[in-house]
């Protein structure tokens, strides 16, 4: 408890508990999740079917939405699929089984992270500690500003590193913003790190472990599935040819 990532700012700058919407039909697993999350300080609605938890969405005020793949009435990927359709809140998503069909289709459908189900309270936090850090990505100062591709200054009005163009794409490291072809591109917050991360080493080939422990904060070996999902979800929106795969190594942005 009291940990500063169990809190987010509120409306008058103070912190607030990080709000979290669990959605999971089984009423054990429910409570006993939403007791161990309350117990290190989150605040924590839950929903007991995919309909509902839709609702409870809709209702607004959630920080982070915790998931399960198998619900009644509209299943989790169905539900993150609908959430996506307008939002870029963090997703994690939970499998009983962590089955790959399971897993990759939570991945498809915009969830930014899994885990199995039953899950050590220990993990889970964890989890959503380093999904909030994401959601909550402060801009690197001016002097720690990538290097490499073409910039273009900033105005007056808008201090702080350069603008990174790569072709029609432009990145705004300070303001969190891209643009294709001077069109807003929404991501959510992990494919945005993960963009930043490459933006960082343009040219450079990223493997995935590096791009797990740097964009994912894993601090051991994670499913690298889920790098490759979140490139194939950042290449539809900033174009596939935007992100090279080196077959055996990793991915490069081209510059």
């Amino acid at each position: 408890m009291g940990d500063d990532v169990a809190y987010s700012a509120s409306g008058d700058g103070l912190p607030a508990p990080v709000a979290v919407l669990l959605v999971e039909d089984d009423e054990v697993i429910r409570r006993s999740v939403a007791m161990a999350l309350e117990r290190y300080g989150y605040r924590v609605t839950t929903a007991a079917d995919g309909l509902a938890g839709l609702e409870a969405f809709r209702d607004g005020g959630h920080d982070l939405l915790l998931l399960d793949v198998m619900l009644p009435q509209l299943d989790g990927i169905g539900l993150c699929r609908r959430i996506r359709e307008t939002s870029t809140v963090p997703i994690l998503m939970m499998s009983a089984r962590g089955d790959a069909l399971d897993v990759v289709s939570g991945l498809e459908a915009g969830a930014d992270d899994y885990v199995v189900k039953p899950v050590d309270t220990s993990v889970l936090v964890a989890r959503i500690r380093s999904l909030m850090r994401r959601a909550t990505l402060l801009p690197a100062p001016a002097s720690q500003a990538p290097t490499g591709p073409a910039t273009v200054p900033r105005s007056a009005e808008r201090p702080g590193p350069a603008l990174l163009r790569f072709g029609d794409l432009a990145i705004d490291p300070a303001g969190l913003e891209v643009s294709r072809a001077q069109a807003p591109v929404a991501l959510a917050p992990t494919e945005l790190r993960l963009l930043l991360e490459f933006a960082a080493h343009p040219g450079i080939v990223l493997d995935r472990q590096t791009l797990l422990r740097n964009v994912w904060d894993y601090g051991w070996d994670g499913d690298s599935r889920v790098v490759d999902l979140c490139v194939q979800r950042l290449r539809k929106k900033i174009g596939a040819e935007r992100i090279e795969t080196v077959r055996g190594f990793g991915y490069k942005l081209r510059p």
